[in-house]
C-alpha cells in the first residue's frame, strides 16, 4: 500500500514543537513497502491564521486540510483540539522524536500498524509511536 505522509516543519529537518497545523511547511513523502521518497514541500500559507481564532477553530482545521489535500497521514510531535476533525480525513501520528529523518525510520518500523489504522477510515484513532 502506498500512502502520502506529511511532516509538520519550519526548517525541513525537524518537526515543530507546536500543534501540527502551526507549521510553516508540510514536507510530503511517498511511503510504500519500506521506502520513503521526498516529493515536495508545501507552504502552509495560513499557518498562523487569524490571530483572533482560538485553537480548535474549524477554520484552522480547514486551512490545514487545504495544504494536505491529498495526504493520507500527518506526522508531528503534538496535535491540538482539531485532532478529531483531522482524523476524518487522514491518520494523525504522534512521534516522540524531533528529526524528520528519525520519524521516517519509526514509521518504517511500524508501517503495518500505520496502514491498518489508516484503513479504518473515519473511525480511525491517532497513533503514538516511540523510538
Amino acid at each position: 500500500m502506498e500512502l502520502l505522509v506529511a511532516f509538520s516543519t519550519d526548517d525541513g529537518e525537524n518537526m515543530i514543537k507546536e500543534h501540527a497545523g502551526q507549521a510553516k511547511y508540510f514536507d510530503v513523502y511517498r511511503f510504500s513497502e519500506g521506502n520513503a521518497v521526498f516529493l515536495e514541500r508545501r507552504d502552509n500559507s495560513k499557518y498562523k491564521g487569524d490571530e483572533a481564532m482560538k485553537h480548535g477553530d474549524p477554520k484552522k482545521a480547514q486551512a490545514t486540510m487545504e495544504a494536505l489535500r491529498d495526504a493520507n497521514v500527518l506526522v508531528n510531535k503534538m496535535f491540538g483540539p482539531n485532532l478529531p476533525r483531522l482524523l476524518k480525513k487522514l491518520l494523525c501520528v504522534v512521534v516522540r522524536t524531533e528529526k524528520i529523518s528519525d520519524a521516517i525510520e519509526i514509521l518504517k518500523q511500524n508501517w503495518v500498524k500505520v496502514q491498518e489504522e489508516y484503513q479504518k477510515g473515519e473511525s480511525r484513532k491517532h497513533l503514538v509511536l516511540t523510538p
